[in-house]
């Protein structure tokens, strides 16, 4: 349980409202704040606006996945307001304090070194990545089907990078009848790949590969797939580009060859916010519970 427990949930999209109600029936008590468009009331919640919030008294702070932009700004799909996390916030909070977000960038990593906070980043840990990877790659078949007139089956794919998401997508394609070739830069990563009965190959070959490529999903989130690369590629070809923004595409020469690019870094949150929050959810209501029993223990 986490009774006696403050917990500031700043931003966020309909992943959010899963980990509110887990929360709240651990007995936390929560501001939710970029919410007031919310129609829904939880018991424990309250409405506020960041500057009405005393956070003073905030043991946590929970960011939506994305954390904020360069800028500080926090995404607030339930609010028309903008919201900034700023050093003046941090500053004012108790210096147990946890940030949680999915992932981060360097506002938000200076900002946390700056007024000395601990900062946990969910999509770093395994047990998250890979739960929310299945969510990903039922959403990348989805945006598959939509936006191409040919079927999976007998298609060829190529997946760049072997990461939990694209080791999931990549064995979910192959299931479906698809011929599967997966680019990685590490021999175990190759290793892996042949194992796994794809076709592998290394980056530096990615100009050849394209050649013959129906459909390409992106996972690396570093410019990958260059004008040099696009200029090898069918036109028909469908880009999906999981990566987070920017992504690693060429959007700009993508559209000057015709080749239709998408990017699409938050799929969870689009095609299963209910599941995609419950594992954040659990995942962020075993960690605080750890947190307040690390903290009770220091004060005995």
């Amino acid at each position: 349980m986490l009774t006696g427990m403050q917990i500031a949930v700043i931003g966020g999209d309909a992943r959010q409202l899963e980990v509110i109600r887990k929360l709240t029936e651990m007995d936390a008590k929560l501001s939710l704040i970029g919410f007031e468009q919310l129609d829904h009331a939880f018991t424990g919640a309250v409405k506020e606006k960041v500057e009405d919030v005393d956070f003073s008294e905030v043991d946590t702070i929970i960011l939506p996945v994305p954390g904020t932009n360069l800028e500080g700004k926090v995404e607030t799909i339930f609010s028309n307001e903008e919201v900034y996390l700023t050093d003046d916030v941090l500053s004012k909070t108790p210096s147990h304090c946890t940030i949680y977000s999915g992932i981060s960038n360097t506002y938000l990593d200076t900002l946390v070194n700056k007024t000395n906070r601990r900062l946990v980043l969910l999509f770093e840990r395994d047990d998250v990545a890979i739960y929310n990877s299945i969510p990903t790659t039922e959403g990348t078949i989805m945006m598959a089907i939509q936006h191409t007139d040919f079927t999976i089956h007998g298609s060829t794919i190529a997946v760049l990078g072997l990461g939990r998401v694209g080791m999931t997508t990549a064995r979910t394609f192959q299931a479906m009848g698809a011929k599967v070739k997966v680019g990685a830069r590490k021999s175990e990563d190759i290793a892996r790949i042949i194992e796994m009965g794809l076709t592998p190959f290394h980056f530096n070959e990615l100009v050849h590969v394209m050649r013959d490529v129906d459909i390409c999903v992106n996972t690396v989130p570093h410019p990958i797939l260059t004008a040099s690369v696009l200029a090898a590629m069918p036109v028909h070809t469908l880009i999906i580009d999981l990566a987070s923004k920017p992504g690693g595409t060429d959007f700009r020469y993508a559209e000057k060859r015709g080749i239709k690019a998408l990017l699409a870094p938050s799929l969870p949150g689009i095609v299963a916010p209910k599941t995609a929050g419950r594992i954040l959810a659990n995942a962020l209501s075993q960690l605080i519970e750890e947190d307040l029993k690390n903290e009770r223990g220091k004060q005995k």
